[in-house]
Parts: C-alpha cells; sequence; structure tokens
C-alpha cells in the first residue's frame, strides 16, 4: 500500500534534524553575541583602565585609611578618654548619691580638680568618643542639679545612647530643665517623648507623674487624668503612683 505525507506534515527524523539545526543557529547567535559584548567590555575596559585603577586605589586607601585610624588614633584616643573619665566620673556619682553638700561635687565634676580632667574637659578634649558622649550626658544632670537649666539643655540634647532608660532619662532631665525655666508645654514635649523611649519600673513611673502634673498645669485635664490612672493602674505601690492619687480627684 503506497503511503502518502499530509500537506506540510514532516517525519520525525526530518523534525529532529531541524530541531537541532535551529538549537545550533541559536547557541552560535548566543555565542556570537557574547563574544561581541565581551569584546566590547574588553575594549571600554582598555580605554578607562586608568580610570578604574584609580577609583580601586582610592577605595584601597580609603578603607586602609579607615581601619588604620580606627587602630591608631580612634582605640588609643577612646582608652585614654575613658581613663580621664574615671576621676570626675566618681564626683559625679558622689553627688548623685549623697543626701546634703552635693553641688559642690558637681562643681568638682564638670570643672575637675588636683590636676584631673573634668566633664567639661573631656568633652573638649576627647570629642567623637564613647567617653565624651557619656560625659555630656553627666554634665547635663550636672548642670540641672546646680540650677544652670540653658547648659543642662545644651549638653542633654547633644546627648545619644543606644541604651533606652539613659536616653529617655535624658529627655526626660531635659523636660525638668524646661520646667524650671517656666516653659510647661516644652517640658511636657520631653516628658512624652522619654515615655515613648521605652517602658520600665523605673523611669516610666517618674515621667507619668511629672506629664500629668505638667498638663494639669497647662489646664488639659484630660491628659493629666490618662497619666495618673495609667500611673496608679499600671504601677501601684511606687511613690508616684501615691503622689498621683492625691491628683486623681482634681482632674474627675
Amino acid at each position: 500500500m503506497a503511503t502518502y505525507n499530509k500537506r506540510g506534515y514532516k517525519n520525525s527524523k526530518n523534525a529532529e534534524v531541524d530541531v537541532q539545526a535551529h538549537d545550533e543557529s541559536t547557541t552560535a547567535e548566543v555565542f556570537s553575541t557574547l563574544d561581541e559584548s565581551a569584546g566590547k567590555t574588553e575594549a571600554w575596559v582598555s580605554k578607562n583602565q586608568n580610570i578604574i585603577l584609580g577609583i580601586i586605589a582610592v577605595v584601597a586607601v580609603g578603607v586602609l585609611g579607615y581601619l588604620g585610624y580606627e587602630q591608631l588614633v580612634q582605640q588609643p584616643k577612646e582608652a585614654i578618654a575613658s581613663n580621664e573619665l574615671f576621676y570626675p566620673q566618681q564626683n559625679f556619682d558622689q553627688a548623685v548619691n549623697a543626701t546634703e553638700g552635693n553641688q559642690e561635687l558637681f562643681l568638682k565634676a564638670l570643672q575637675g580638680a588636683d590636676g584631673k580632667y573634668g566633664l567639661i574637659d573631656i568633652i573638649k578634649e576627647y570629642p567623637g568618643t564613647k567617653a565624651a558622649n557619656l560625659a555630656r550626658y553627666e554634665a547635663g544632670i550636672s548642670y540641672l542639679n546646680l540650677a544652670q537649666y540653658q547648659d543642662a539643655i545644651s549638653q542633654l540634647s547633644a546627648f545619644s545612647s543606644d541604651n533606652v532608660i539613659l536616653a529617655a532619662l535624658a529627655q526626660g532631665a531635659i523636660g525638668d530643665a524646661y520646667s524650671a525655666l517656666g516653659e510647661p508645654s516644652t517640658a511636657l514635649t520631653h516628658y512624652k517623648a522619654a515615655l515613648a523611649m521605652d517602658v520600665n519600673d523605673f523611669s516610666t513611673p517618674k515621667f507619668l507623674f511629672k506629664a500629668g502634673v505638667t498638663a494639669l498645669e497647662l489646664e488639659d485635664k484630660s491628659s493629666a487624668a490618662t497619666y495618673f490612672n495609667q500611673l496608679t493602674s499600671d504601677y501601684k505601690g511606687t511613690s508616684e503612683a501615691l503622689l498621683a492619687e492625691a491628683y486623681v480627684g482634681m482632674v474627675e
């Protein structure tokens, strides 16, 4: 019996040959394109070789310079600054814990004594160090206790810390300084910032109470009630909660 091929039909062998030929053609085109691209890249690199080498050199010098600065300059500077901070920090700690006579200790912490650096000296002599940053916090608290409120605000505003409790205390202290300067609205802003930074049993009750009293001073009884109620509800037994109970009746 005779066999006829349908129109347009190719037997499997012919189809395989066509597919193979197409694949080989496509592969050849790809390699040709890659060769062409590689050629253009090589030409561009060759043309801009000096620029490329210059960029590499600048990056290398930058990295080596940074590493050298860290090891040869910054790390020794950090160590020296930390050692210098030891003396004024002792005076600061004693002043904070003293029940009386702390004014003189705060002054010694700030100004230094007996040939030793004070906190202000460390801030000026070792800028950019961790010791100088901590010295700003301690100087701010010292100025606050010495009723030098603008200096306190200046130092505490320049302080930064990854320790959320310490950062909150700094914000709260700025609030205290503005409150003492007769600026309750600005003070309340900083008390709110302190409360937003961290929630803990140490600083949160303090700033809830101060925020409540300040809101009451601003005749915002609704906000004051919120602060006092949160204090008496969430921090029962604290001295601030006991004080807040006396204010609750004033805001209801």
